[in-house]
Parts: structure tokens; sequence; C-alpha cells
């Protein structure tokens, strides 16, 4: 049997991770799990998806006599893995501040009863965009084809879900959520963006919605779209600002082409048109159509 000295490399191993530790002022202390799981979200999304679609994201076996009692199992045992990982997050975060042990478990308790009672509503809300996906895609033969093969759908799921999370200060975990869908269909929404109902990306791979980003009701995205910042703000020590407001704010009834960047806090007004591979850094004009020709054609600085 070859001898591959994992001895020493388990050491020089623990070395790194202690210079590691020591430069993110980590503690050494003997202990649990510090952070959430990416297993764990994993599993707690696809529980989350089977109780809100029991019939078509449950398991294969499921009757409809038994959809109640297959809900509430699945829901209760989701919850409370995801209060388990809501507790490490919050743990994690006051770890230099010395908050009481019941402070956080009532935090994290709270967080996840808030987030259970605003699942009906976001089941609503889900209805509304596999709705739009449904009429938007003349290739769509139903609504169940919809959201058992939309990547478009898939990741509003996980974004829907990831959202209420960062709304109710848990933004590791929703960042998690937000990626386990990134990962899967190529669609990066940040769980912060505000997106109304009715929303359908079509097509999907390489779209980027940006953090800040506000996005009104019944808005058509398609793929290689781009909502991002234009600008990078720094402080006096030249640390980038977190939290300004620097992505688009899309309104109702916008169409957005395949590969259009929209870039800063730009505002694409009601009903207005953006045609594909447009580079876009100012206003658009409540129903206005904008095309290459068009920004060829138009004086420098406006659109």
């Amino acid at each position: 049997m070859a001898n591959f000295e994992v001895g020493e490399i388990v050491r020089a191993l623990r070395g790194v991770r202690d210079e590691w530790r020591d430069l993110q002022k980590r503690s050494r202390e003997p202990g649990g799990r510090e952070f959430p799981s990416r297993d764990a979200l994993g599993r707690i999304v696809e529980g989350l998806k089977g109780a809100l679609f029991p019939m078509r994201l449950g398991p294969t076996d499921l009757r409809h006599e038994s959809e109640d009692f297959y809900v509430g199992h699945t829901l209760d045992a989701a919850l409370q893995e995801l209060l388990g990982q809501a507790r490490l997050e919050l743990n994690f975060n006051a770890r230099h501040a010395s908050v009481p042990a019941h402070e956080i478990e009532a935090q994290a308790t709270e967080a996840v009863r808030q987030f259970a009672n605003a699942l009906p509503a976001l089941r609503r809300l889900l209805d509304s965009d596999v709705l739009a996906a449904y009429q938007g895609d003349p290739a769509a033969r139903s609504v169940d084809e919809v959201l058992l093969c939309y990547p478009g759908v898939l990741a509003m799921i996980h974004h829907r879900l990831a959202h209420a999370l960062y709304q109710l200060g848990l933004p590791l975990l929703a960042r998690i959520v937000a990626e386990l869908s990134h990962a899967q269909t190529g669609i990066d929404i940040h769980p912060g963006a505000v997106i109304g109902a009715s929303f359908f990306i079509d097509h999907g791979t390489g779209v980027v919605i940006g953090e800040t980003a506000v996005i009104g009701e019944r808005v058509r995205v398609y793929q290689a779209v781009t909502l991002g910042a234009k600008r990078f703000p720094t402080d006096s020590d030249g640390q980038l600002k977190k939290g300004l407001p620097r992505h688009p704010v899309v309104e109702d009834d916008v169409v957005i082409y395949a590969g259009a960047t929209i870039l800063g806090r730009v505002t694409l007004g009601r009903g207005a048109t953006i045609g594909g591979n447009v580079w876009i850094t100012d206003d658009v004009a409540p129903g206005a159509s904008v095309t290459q020709a068009s920004l060829q054609k138009a004086p420098r600085g406006s659109t």
C-alpha cells in the first residue's frame, strides 16, 4: 500500500486553517459547526418546494386525499431544520456582541415563524410567475410543463424563498438558497432584489439581477440580460460601500430582450421595450423602444 504521508498533510492543513482563523479573528475554542450548511439548505428548499406544489414537486406516489398530511409533515420538518440553520447564522453574527442565547433563540424562532406565515402569499406570487411564463411562451403547452421544466420558474421559486429570508434578517441563508438555484440554472438573482408579480425569465441562462434592483409587475426578461451596477463607490479607507442603491429600477410591463445590459440606478419606464444586445446607462422613458439602431442615432448621453 502506498504511503501518502497523510499525517503531515493533516498537520499542514491545520496550520493553514489556524492562520486563516487568526486573520479573520475567529475563535479556536472547541465547539461545533459555526456556519449554515449548503446541504441542509438544499434539503430544506426541496421540502418547501414539495409543500408549496405537492402534486407536482412532491413525491411521485402522493395522492390528493393525503395532500394535507404530506404538506403538514414536510413543512414541519423543513421549518425545524430551517430554525437550526437560522440559529447558526444569528449566533455567528453575534459572536463578538455577547448576545444571550435566549435572545438568539427568540430571534431565530420569530424569523422562521414569519417566514412560515408568508408561504401562502409566496405561493400566490409563484402562481403569477408560472402563469406569466405559460402566457408569454407560445411553446409552453401547459402550466404544469412550465413549473416542471422551465429554469426561469425554478429560479423564481428559489428567489421568492430567498427574498423572504433576506427580509427577515437572514442574508446568508438567503444567499445560499439563491446560489443553489444559480448553480442549477445559470440565473443569478441576488436575494435582495425586489421583484413584482408575474415575472417571466425566458430561457434564462446568463441572467444577472443585482441586490438593489427593483422590478415591477408583468416584466419579461430573456437570456443573458444584466441588471447590474455601473460604479462601486468606496469610503475614505478605500473599502467598497455596501447597500447603496446601485442597480436599475424596472417599472411595470417592461420587456428586455436577450443580451441587454442595463447598468446603474437608472429607470426603465413603464411599458418600455429594450432590444437585444444594447448597453444602457441612462433612464428610458415610459413606452419607449430602445434598439441598437436607435442608440447609434441618439445624441451622446441620451437614451
